[in-house]
């Protein structure tokens, strides 16, 4: 996944830099380390049991701490709630990462168990998979090329500390999606990357994401109705809270990905950044800390990644262990872009030694 701080957080990139006539669309011949063919098929298997543990055990602790909150607020000390929803938004934050895997169609063997549990996961976490899905396509083709992959642009300029200002509770977040899937809803693009997708000469394919636009708006809409109807206003409180409350485990997660490396390059370890951390939240990460082994190979389902880090772990750069060790690096890097923009980290590789 790419990906990504807030999009309201994000910069549009200038108009006169990345103009349609210098889009390149040219094909990147990626590195990849080689893997022998039995090692491709075991990486490659999918497993209709693996997904559900994933798929479901996920759910099962976004639906647990949304439940906890609901008998909370009917039973329990206000200050109570609050902890409980703050926990149900950090967990809440993960469903774009749900979205992504399932996206792929790789977390289940059978196809329509991947479509479904992706839009259930785009649905609770107001996210318009149809446009996400389009643009992060061309995010793996053209991993870092701009203009050809604006879904993640360098510099990023994100910093550990930026953590404190939006992953705890940040409201505007909330009214940036509502606003953005109603502008869907309306038929409406904006911006260099989404009228690069959706673009105005070809209105067929618009259709699918104004749909999906609809239809969340509509769906939230009737469980707005039906919990102030029942005076259960916790409900909505939970629903309207996607990207909102507690997101500060995700933003220290899933911005990691590609901030202070290289870009124009066509080495996904020079572009991509892996690491290792609890199992838990790897979990919850959907594992997409092992991203250059994710861009590697794309198809490798999320609960295989950690063997095939171990697959290809001779020729990837170091592995930091844990979140702190991982920002430290990052934090560096984009601490001296302030005063040097033109500064990009080189990861070293094992055969550059």
């Amino acid at each position: 996944m790419s990906t990504q701080t807030d999009p309201i957080l994000k910069q549009e990139p200038p108009l006169k830099e990345f103009t349609e006539d210098v889009r390149k669309n040219i094909a990147i011949t990626w590195y990849r380390t080689k893997l022998t063919k039995e090692q491709i098929k075991e990486v490659h298997q999918k497993s209709d049991l693996k997904g559900a543990i994933q798929t479901f055990g996920f759910l099962a602790i976004l639906i647990g701490a949304g439940v906890a909150a609901w008998f909370s607020f009917n039973h329990w000390p206000w200050w109570a709630t609050v902890g409980i929803v703050f926990l149900y938004g950090m967990v809440g934050a993960f469903t774009i990462n749900g979205v992504h895997e399932l996206g792929h169609g790789t977390v289940f063997k059978t196809r329509w168990l991947n479509s479904f549990f992706c839009h259930l996961l785009a649905f609770l976490g107001w996210h318009n998979h149809e446009t996400f899905q389009y643009s992060h396509i061309r995010h793996h083709r053209y991993t870092l090329h701009p203009p050809d992959d604006l879904e993640v642009v360098l510099p990023s300029g994100f910093l550990f500390r930026d953590v404190l200002k939006w992953g705890f509770f940040f409201p505007l977040h909330f009214k940036f999606i509502f606003l953005q899937t109603l502008r869907y809803a309306r038929g409406e693009f904006r911006g260099e990357w989404e009228l690069t997708l959706y673009p105005e000469s070809d209105p067929k394919s618009r259709k699918a994401p104004v749909r999906w636009a609809r239809i969340t708006l509509a769906g939230h809409a009737l469980i707005l109705v039906a919990a102030l109807t029942a005076g259960q206003w916790i409900i909505p409180i939970l629903c309207c809270s996607a990207g909102s409350i507690g997101q500060w485990l995700f933003f220290l997660c899933n911005n990691t990905q590609h901030t202070g490396l290289k870009d124009n390059v066509d080495d996904f370890r020079l572009c991509c950044r892996t690491f290792t951390i609890h199992p838990i939240i790897s979990f919850l990460y959907w594992q997409m800390n092992y991203h250059i082994e994710h861009h590697m190979y794309a198809a490798v389902p999320c609960y295989n990644l950690g063997k095939l880090h171990k697959l290809i772990k001779h020729e990837l750069p170091p592995t930091p262990h844990g979140l702190i060790a991982t920002w430290k690096e990052i934090d560096e890097t984009v601490r001296r872009q302030r005063t040097d923009p033109t500064y990009q980290y080189e990861a070293l590789l094992p055969d550059a030694t």
